[in-house]
C-alpha cells in the first residue's frame, strides 16, 4: 500500500457459495484517507459485493484486500478492517436497536466499553454532526425516513472510525431527506472522515472526490465527477440516468449551442451561455 492509503483491492474476486460466475472480479483500487469516493452502477452491477469488501464482511475468494496494511485474509487484518471501517446500509430500520435516539448512539461505544464520560462527549458530539441534538430523548421509531438514516451514520461516527461506507443509504429516502444526508455527508468529510457511497444516483457524486464506475463485477471507469458526467452516451450504457443538468448539456451540445470541450456542470453551463 502507498503512503497515505486506507485501503487497498489487489485483483479481488469474490464469488458467492453455490454461484458460478463472481460477483466482482479482479478489482484493483486503492482508496485514499480523506477522500470521498462514490461507486457506482446499476443493480447487479457487484458494489455491495465491493463494499462489504472493505470492512472484511466477506473476503476474496482471490485476490487480496488490505485496510491499514493488513489483508482482511487474516483474522488481525479483519479486526483491524471492522475497527477502521463503520457500514451504513440501505434500510436504517434495520440499524437502529434502541428505543430512544441518544440511547442508539451510544450503544456503539459501549460496546466498545469506553468510560460514561467519553460516551457521553461522543454520543453529543455525533448527534450534533447528524443535526440531531434537539431530538436526543426522542423516540426512534418517530423520527422520519431521513432524519433515521441520520441516526444511523450517527451511531456509526459515535465509535470515531475513519472510514464509513455507506451501501445505498439513500436509495429509500425521499428527496428531502437525500438532501439531509448529503449535507452530512459533506460535513463529515470536513471532518476528516474517509467515505465511501455506493449509489446509482449520478446527482448525489457532484460534491465527491473521486468516482468509479461498476459493470458485470468490473470496475469499468474511474475519474472525477466532472470527468464522469463528460461520459455522456457511455452513462446509459452502464446503467446510469444522467441528471437533468447532464441530459441538457447533452442536448446543447448535440445542438452545437455549447462547445464540444465545455463541461457539464452548473458554473461551466453558465459561462458558456452567459460569457
Amino acid at each position: 500500500m502507498t503512503d497515505g492509503c486506507l485501503a487497498e483491492l489487489q485483483d479481488v474476486s469474490y464469488t458467492y457459495p453455490g454461484a458460478v460466475k463472481p460477483a466482482i472480479k479482479e478489482i484493483n483500487l486503492e482508496i485514499r484517507k480523506g477522500e470521498w469516493l462514490a461507486v457506482l452502477g446499476a443493480n447487479g452491477s457487484g458494489k455491495s459485493t465491493f463494499a462489504k469488501h472493505l470492512n472484511a464482511l466477506l473476503t476474496p475468494s482471490q485476490g487480496d484486500c488490505f485496510v491499514n496494511g493488513l489483508s482482511t485474509g487474516t483474522e488481525e487484518g479483519q479486526r483491524e478492517a471492522r475497527r477502521e471501517v463503520a457500514m451504513v446500509f440501505q434500510n436504517p430500520e434495520n440499524q437502529i436497536v434502541a428505543a430512544v435516539v441518544d440511547e442508539d448512539v451510544a450503544f456503539g461505544p459501549e460496546n466498545m466499553g469506553l468510560p460514561s464520560c467519553e460516551i457521553e462527549k461522543r454520543v453529543k458530539w455525533a448527534l450534533g454532526v447528524a443535526g440531531l441534538e434537539d431530538l436526543a430523548r426522542r423516540p426512534s421509531y418517530a423520527l422520519s425516513g431521513g432524519q433515521k438514516q441520520r441516526l444511523a451514520v450517527a451511531g456509526a461516527i459515535a465509535m470515531k472510525p475513519p472510514c464509513i461506507v455507506l451501501d445505498e443509504a439513500s436509495s429509500m429516502l425521499d428527496p428531502q431527506g437525500r438532501e439531509e444526508l448529503m449535507d452530512l455527508l459533506f460535513k463529515l468529510r470536513d471532518e476528516g472522515l474517509t467515505l465511501v457511497t455506493i449509489t446509482h444516483r449520478l446527482e448525489e457524486v457532484e460534491r465527491c472526490d473521486r468516482c468509479a464506475v461498476m459493470e458485470n463485477g468490473e470496475i469499468m471507469w474511474t475519474g472525477s465527477p466532472s470527468d464522469l458526467f463528460r461520459q455522456g452516451e457511455d452513462l446509459k450504457k452502464w446503467g446510469l440516468e444522467p441528471p437533468v443538468m447532464v441530459k441538457e448539456w447533452l442536448l446543447l451540445r448535440e445542438k452545437g449551442i455549447v462547445p464540444a470541450g465545455t463541461g457539464p456542470t452548473e458554473r461551466e453551463l453558465i459561462e458558456a451561455l452567459c460569457p
